[in-house]
């Protein structure tokens, strides 16, 4: 038996200890495998930005993408998660200990807190989250009760006691209501009108992942007030964090089969009347990050951190691993009010977390540039020193609750640099080496969006490495090893702001992207070069499309977790190789501009189903298991996506392997031909014509060097001369010419069509910019700075451009300013990049 089958089976052990522990307990119908532990499985899905939501229950849908009016929401525990929360968790410890239901008992609770107080409180540790089998049982209303035989002096007598040391206390719920509160028919406190028979939607809807229970009719006024009743018990205990588990959509069922969401309105209303903090969990599906933003302070991303191996370890490298595509997609959702929830952060007790010192700091690292809530499950009482000096360390605390999420460079390589600009204008960097061998890792200032140079800290050293132009680079960063560090910008360096930073908030309706953005794209021109003396006919164009077929060992693909190559094998596979994996939640990614995408691998009896996001979302599981074998299938294909920036992912599920073969990319071809021919002995020169303004056109490159605009090819309107002399030095064969295209900064803009839709910047400098797009859909803006009217721009051009200064104000005195932008006239207002100067 294989570890990951031992590991699936002592969860279902640990799940039928905890299900004997809460049944049955009405809505707080605890789930088996606790927070978020569902089968070991693969990723949610993506949306971005701000967004409201109607007062009504049953009015959730959200539109993708939407930013109303400025600051993030509050959630419904309002300032209380202005930073992300530090402390700790039990389940990590309730699945090690193999003894779930029992382990969270008072003495251990007490044991922990005490633990907590002594060692990591004076570090901002505050938080006591009592997980899943907390309860025992319902009163005579259909509320939960405490276990008696958990907590022999009574909850509220612990959570006194975790109080006195200065700190908060959670405890664990799931939505639904279950059968025997249903046949118990209870009154409601404090409404006798109502009746616990009438709650549940009919017919009766599983209401939870697990099915312990039924979805509740949040339609019939009598469930808000049952929900009331439950949180005003919990905070009549000292109750202050509540942790909702097995929130759909996500939790493993994104498809809306289970849809959760208005009983989560209902709790979170319930819970803002205590100033109760509300945590979701587990995998929430990203399609609806807006909806989650406007109701609960803080959300899971990705499936359990444990490993489920009892008295092993706690967690293991591929799930630290498979964390950072999904912080990719979700860190421009985090920020004031509510937090991307990475689960544990189990990196305090030696090898019994189950990671190096390195991959311990690489996961104490994302948690901190990610603005994760810093939690830990570690048993408190038997931290390592290197765990301690992981946890304590005040410069990195202070990067975590900064609450700046990191952002990726690239995801396209294992090889990731991750990075925030933050609020005094210094960026926090993190280097992560996510390769198995060592390398040395530069970091460029203008990938930060840095022009200038800057001094170096390391955080995790605390120590000044010095003034550097241009880039750092660490040399020897360890195989899953990390280095972090604070990058000052000196003075008269410029920083270039992004439509998507934190300080630039939106007044009005905006959408990120939704296909008003243009990509940076690069295009081959393939010439197939002869020495005949026959010339060519000319090549027909392409119609507009292209299509871009990719190795399973493109270096663009990146492969998280136990990934293997086999070559040579003779079936039939492309190129003669396939990638390959063992473990369920393995995945591969891939970034790339275009409308569509195929995934074509092998179909075999050892294989089982996987499930293909793109942009984050659930698309498709699609089973790639078959009664015998077929070579280069083509099990998921998307042909309607705008044209733009997209990531496709592929999680394995189930079956014994899972295998990558080729990907096929459809892109909007910007070359008309994209191939040519040239003679060297009936020489003539080769042209082609670009689908952009000639000005988009950022470079024409052979094998990475340029050639010489004017000299080697000649613009002239949308035609594209490359001169037989050039022609003439390439050798016999084929020849690919690389089109660069410029696109708008960083692949994306903020776009508002309502007149009088503005964004607010605010910085500190002597100079600002405005760099944004001109389009034929656009029209006037009018710009101001500290409240007053400096000018209106004209944002109008009839061919769409990228990256265009349309305002700059210099002389401004060193001190904070505010820059306010206005649409006044068109079709659509864009705001892609701020810049703004320091003082001399």
């Amino acid at each position: 038996m294989s570890r990951f089958l031992r590991n699936k089976t002592r969860r279902g052990v640990l799940a039928g200890v905890l299900v004997a522990a809460v049944l049955p307990i009405g809505l707080t119908a605890s789930a088996a495998q606790g927070p978020g532990g569902a089968k070991p499985a693969p990723n949610a899905a993506d949306a971005k930005t701000k967004t409201t939501t109607s007062t009504t229950a049953g009015s959730i849908s959200m539109p993708a993408n939407v930013v109303t009016s400025g600051s993030p929401s509050l959630g419904p525990a309002g300032a209380i998660a202005a930073k992300p929360y530090m402390g700790w968790s039990s389940y990590s410890m309730q699945v090690y200990s193999n003894d779930g239901g029992n382990w969270i008992n008072e003495a251990q609770i007490t044991a922990q807190s005490d633990a907590m107080h002594k060692k990591l409180q004076p570090y901002g540790f505050d938080r006591i989250n009592i997980d899943a089998a907390w309860n025992g049982g319902t009163d005579e209303y259909g509320r939960p009760v405490p276990s008696t035989k958990l907590y022999p002096k009574g909850l509220p007598a612990l959570i006194k006691h975790i109080h006195d040391n200065g700190q908060k206390v959670g405890i664990y719920s799931i939505p639904g209501i279950s059968k025997a509160v249903l046949d118990a028919n209870y009154p409601v406190y404090g409404a006798p009108e109502c009746r616990t028979g009438n709650l549940a939607k009919q017919p009766l809807q599983q209401g939870d992942y697990w099915g312990f229970g039924y979805r509740v009719d949040m339609d019939n006024p009598c469930a808000q007030k049952y929900i009331d009743s439950i949180v005003d018990l919990m905070a009549s205990w000292g109750v202050d964090f509540l942790k909702f588990d097995s929130v759909t959509p996500g939790s493993g069922k994104n498809d809306l089969s289970l849809d959760a969401r208005d009983e989560v309105k209902g709790w979170s209303q319930a819970l803002a009347r205590h100033k109760i903090w509300l945590e979701l969990s587990w995998a929430l599906d990203i399609n609806y990050a807006d909806y989650w933003k406007s109701v609960a302070n803080g959300w899971r991303v990705e499936w359990d951190v444990e490993c489920y191996c009892p008295g092993e370890a706690l967690t293991a490298w591929p799930n630290i691993n498979r964390l950072f595509p999904k912080a990719a997609d979700w860190w421009r959702h985090a920020g004031p009010g509510g937090w991307n929830d990475f689960d544990s952060l189990n990196v305090g007790n030696g090898t019994m977390d189950g990671l190096t010192k390195d991959e311990r700091r690489t996961a104490a690292t994302l948690w901190a540039v990610s603005a994760a809530p810093f939690y830990i499950g570690n048993d408190m009482t038997k931290l390592d020193q290197y765990g301690v000096e992981l946890l304590t360390n005040p410069e990195v605390i202070a990067v975590n609750q900064a609450g700046r999420p990191a952002q990726p460079v690239s995801t396209k390589s294992n090889k990731q640099v991750w990075y925030s600009l933050n609020a005094d204008s210094s960026y926090t960097v993190a280097l992560f080496n996510l390769g198995t061998t060592e390398a040395d890792m530069t970091a460029k200032f203008s990938d930060l969006g840095l022009d200038g140079s800057a001094t170096v800290r390391d955080l995790w050293a605390r120590r000044d490495l010095g003034q550097y132009n241009g880039s750092y680079t660490a040399a020897v960063v360890p195989p899953h090893g990390v280095r972090l560090f604070k990058v000052t910008p000196a003075k008269k360096a410029a920083i270039r702001v992004n439509d998507d930073d934190l300080r630039v908030s939106y007044d009005g309706v905006w959408t990120r992207n939704n296909n008003n953005e243009v990509p940076a794209v690069s295009e081959p021109l393939t010439v197939n070069v002869t020495d005949t003396g026959t010339q060519t006919p000319p090549v027909a164009g392409n119609g507009g499309t292209r299509t871009v077929e990719l190795n399973n060992d493109n270096s663009g693909i990146v492969y998280t977790g136990s990934w293997s190559r086999s070559t040579g094998r003779g079936l039939g596979d492309y190129q003669d190789d396939v990638q390959y994996t063992e473990t369920n939640g393995d995945a591969f990614s891939y970034s790339f501009v275009g409308n569509g995408v195929d995934y074509i691998t092998e179909k075999d009896p050892s294989q089982g189903e996987v499930e293909i996001y793109v942009d984050g979302a659930l698309k498709a599981t699609v089973d790639t298991h078959a009664d015998s074998r077929s070579a280069q299938q083509t099990v998921f294909s998307i042909s309607d996506l705008p044209n733009g920036s997209h990531t496709i992912r592929g999680v394995k599920k189930s079956g014994q392997f899972m295998l990558v073969d080729k990907l096929v990319i459809r892109q909007e071809s910007l070359l008309n031909p994209g191939t040519a021919s040239f003679d060297k002995q009936a020489q003539a020169d080769v042209t082609t014509e670009i689908a952009r303004d000639p000005g988009e056109l950022a470079s024409v490159a052979n094998a990475g060097k340029l050639l010489v605009k004017g000299t080697d090819y000649t613009v002239a309107g949308k035609v594209v001369t490359i001169k037989k002399e050039y022609l003439a030095t390439q050798p016999v064969g084929s020849t690919k010419l690389d089109f660069s295209f410029k696109g708008d900064y960083r692949d994306d803009v903020h776009a508002a069509t309502a007149d009088g839709a503005s964004l607010t910047f605010a910085f500190k400098g002597v100079s600002v910019d405005w760099v944004t797009a001109l389009a034929p859909d656009q029209g006037n803006a009018d710009v101001f700075i500290d409240g007053k009217l400096v000018t209106r721009v004209n944002l109008h051009s009839d061919a769409r451009l990228t990256t265009q200064p349309v305002f700059s104000k210099t002389g401004l005195t060193d001190g904070n300013h505010t820059l306010k932008i206005v649409k006044v006239s068109g079709d659509v207002l864009r705001n892609d990049q701020l810049r703004y100067t320091l003082a001399k």
